[in-house]
C-alpha cells in the first residue's frame, strides 16, 4: 500500500482501492491544495464512485488493473493459482495470453480513471 501523500495517477498498472480512499481523505483535508491536486481529487472521487458500485470489498481492498497491463496480470494470476507450471516451456510457449486475458475479463468490470480503462472485480 502507498501512503496518503503519494499521488495516484492513471499510469499505474495496478491500484489498490484502499490507496484511493486514503488519498481522497488526505486531499480533502489538505487546505493548501494545488490546482493539480484539486484535479486529482476530482478524478479520484469519480473513480471511487464508479468502481465502488462494482466491488463489494472496495473499502477493504480491491485491485484495479490497467487495461494495458491485463495480459501480464492474467499470466501472473495463472501462475499464482497454480494453473500453469512456470518452469515448463511447453505448453506455455503456445498459450494465447491475449485470449486468456480476454476470457478472464468476463469476471471483471471495466471502469474509467481519467480516460484510461481499468478492470475491477
Amino acid at each position: 500500500m502507498l501512503t496518503a501523500l503519494t499521488e495516484i495517477t492513471n499510469s499505474e498498472d495496478m491500484i489498490d482501492s484502499r490507496d484511493v480512499i486514503a488519498r481522497i481523505d488526505w486531499l480533502e483535508t489538505d487546505d493548501d491544495k494545488t490546482e493539480y491536486e484539486t484535479e486529482e481529487l476530482t478524478a479520484l472521487r469519480a473513480l471511487a464512485e464508479e468502481a465502488s458500485d462494482y466491488a463489494e470489498d472496495w473499502t477493504h481492498g480491491e485491485c484495479l488493473i490497467r487495461d494495458s497491463y491485463f495480459v501480464e496480470y492474467a499470466e501472473q494470476l495463472a501462475d499464482d493459482i497454480g494453473a500453469i507450471d512456470a518452469s515448463a516451456t511447453w505448453p506455455l510457449c503456445h498459450i494465447d495470453w491475449d485470449a486468456a486475458a480476454d476470457s478472464l475479463k468476463m469476471d471483471y468490470t471495466q471502469v474509467d480513471f481519467g480516460g484510461v480503462a481499468y478492470w475491477i472485480r
